[in-house]
């Protein structure tokens, strides 16, 4: 099941507070110095680990994606998407992932462009193999699908207005997760995988964590 260590190693607190730093300044506000008093480290340690600004973003955006692989790997082939204990750790997780990926979606990096394709790739694979649907396009379903749930995270602050409170709090991040599954057709992700999801959303949101 997909959890961060809360014993991370000093790498990984780096790296962490990379990922906060460029979500909350982009490429040019986020420097070694900025990084290294988020993560409590001094700057020497920064440069230990990772050398330049340019490396420790390209470590930063392997690890999202990794991190995006993993949930589907973990969710979906794994079946943990029926887990209350799953859904509560992705929402608590996962907003540090998503404001790094909006921010590097806005500013438009080669990265950015990588990670947009390679989830199309991974989508339309899973279409393929679970999707209620017969003699699809899928390539393009998967284009528009990763388009519309980007979308979200791109427009986090206009969504989070709409809603009258933070995106990523765990209840809106629960709120706007049912509502992709009203208007998502059960067929289209494959019925079996949506009554999973609804299940372990069901179970999340009535504190069932066994």
């Amino acid at each position: 099941m997909s959890t961060e260590d809360p014993d991370l190693t000093a790498r990984a607190r780096i790296r962490n507070a990379a990922l906060a730093e460029y979500a909350d300044r982009g490429s040019r506000g986020m420097t070694i110095r900025g990084v290294a008093e988020k993560a409590g480290v001094s700057p020497a340690l920064v440069q230990h680990h990772f050398g330049t600004k340019e490396r420790l973003r390209e470590e930063c955006d392997d690890h999202v994606m990794r991190y995006i692989r993993g949930e589907v790997t973990s969710g979906i082939d794994e079946r943990n998407i029926g887990d209350p204990r799953y859904v509560a750790a992705a929402y608590q997780n996962g907003p540090l992932y998503m404001r790094y990926l909006s921010r590097a979606l806005v500013e438009g990096s080669p990265a950015a462009a990588r990670t947009f394709d390679e989830m199309v790739d991974i989508t339309e694979h899973y279409l393929k193999e679970h999707s209620g649907l017969k003699d699809a396009d899928f390539r393009a379903q998967a284009a528009v699908f990763v388009a519309m749930k980007l979308g979200i995270v791109v427009l986090g602050s206009h969504v989070s207005r709409a809603l009258g409170g933070d995106l990523y709090d765990l209840n809106a991040s629960a709120r706007v997760g049912r509502a992709g599954l009203d208007i998502i057709d059960p067929e289209f992700v494959g019925r079996d995988i949506a009554d999973l999801a609804r299940s372990g959303l069901d179970r999340y949101e009535h504190g069932d964590n066994s």
